[in-house]
């Protein structure tokens, strides 16, 4: 498809009738461009332009072919604008799949942020913790916590949560406060549901420590967990924006807050590379938000 892109040279060299001027305009060396439209009069077959020292002029052929290629490349260039302008100002319906307290904790204010912005777009938000089958089911991204389980879909990072121990402080009244991560396994711990429920791996400056931990409760909501939390039955792992709320109420209170766990980051996912104005969008607007948080 090159011819394209010499026929377009072509129209500009026409317009100001010298090749030095239309390479100036263009940004390349003017003999490149001069040997672009020898090659391109080459695979013609005829001779577009009449060569001076002073000017150039169109042959009859020249005439007829820049009448035709200056349509042609007017009506690329509209083209190339007019997407250009759908890509600033995207429309359309935008499905997303969300996790749940992700969503409304972290997501909500910035999904607010967004529909101002882009007016055009509308919304379809599916709040669930479910595997979302992007081939089969309409939905255009899919936002997750924790490492894709998929690895056919494109996983484009937003951000990384720190996660910190948390309790309330009637729990820790009545439980006593560790001192150390061994003694995580004489508490209440509230489990995220998984293949690793039971094994919490914390750092700190003093190293890194495995522990096996037990508890009545193992949920698959992180809200959940945090509600339990202020409950007063156990102690909680948490991102640190998940607990914010209850720390500042003093529903809850951070435990041996020199240890983390490992942060646990976020992704979108979506089947294909080649998105739509209004998920490139959305996916930028995201991942600039998110990622200082």
């Amino acid at each position: 498809m090159e011819f394209l892109n010499d026929m377009a040279l072509f129209v500009e060299v026409v317009k100001v009738r010298s090749f030095r001027k239309a390479a100036e305009a263009l940004g390349m060396p003017n003999s490149t461009l001069s040997r672009r439209i020898s090659g391109l009069e080459k695979e013609i077959g005829l001779r577009l332009l009449h060569r001076t020292t002073r000017r150039i002029e169109l042959t009859e052929a020249g005439q007829l072919y820049f009448d035709r290629c200056k349509r042609i490349v007017d009506e690329a260039r509209l083209a190339h604008e007019q997407l250009g302008e759908m890509l600033a100002r995207p429309s359309g319906l935008l499905r997303v799949s969300l996790p749940v307290d992700f969503a409304n904790i972290y997501l909500a204010p910035l999904i607010a942020e967004f529909s101002r912005l882009y007016p055009g777009i509308t919304f379809e938000l599916d709040l669930t913790p479910r595997q979302v089958d992007l081939v089969s089911e309409p939905v255009d991204v899919v936002i997750r916590m924790g490492e894709p389980a998929n690895s056919n879909l494109i996983a484009r990072k937003l951000t990384s949560l720190r996660r910190c121990l948390y309790a309330s402080p009637r729990y820790l009244e009545l439980s006593g406060e560790p001192a150390h991560p061994s003694d995580l396994v004489h508490h209440e711990c509230l489990r995220m549901r998984g293949s690793q429920s039971n094994r919490w791996t914390l750092s700190s400056e003093q190293g890194r420590e495995e522990v096996e931990v037990g508890g009545r409760f193992e949920l698959n909501s992180v809200g959940m967990i945090r509600r339990m939390a202020t409950l007063d039955l156990g102690i909680a792992l948490l991102p640190e924006g998940i607990a914010a709320q209850a720390l500042v109420n003093g529903e809850l209170r951070q435990v041996l807050p020199q240890w983390q766990a490992a942060s646990v980051s976020v992704y979108a996912l979506t089947e294909t590379r080649l998105l739509p104005a209004k998920t490139q969008r959305f996916i930028e607007f995201l991942r600039e938000k998110l990622e200082n948080i």
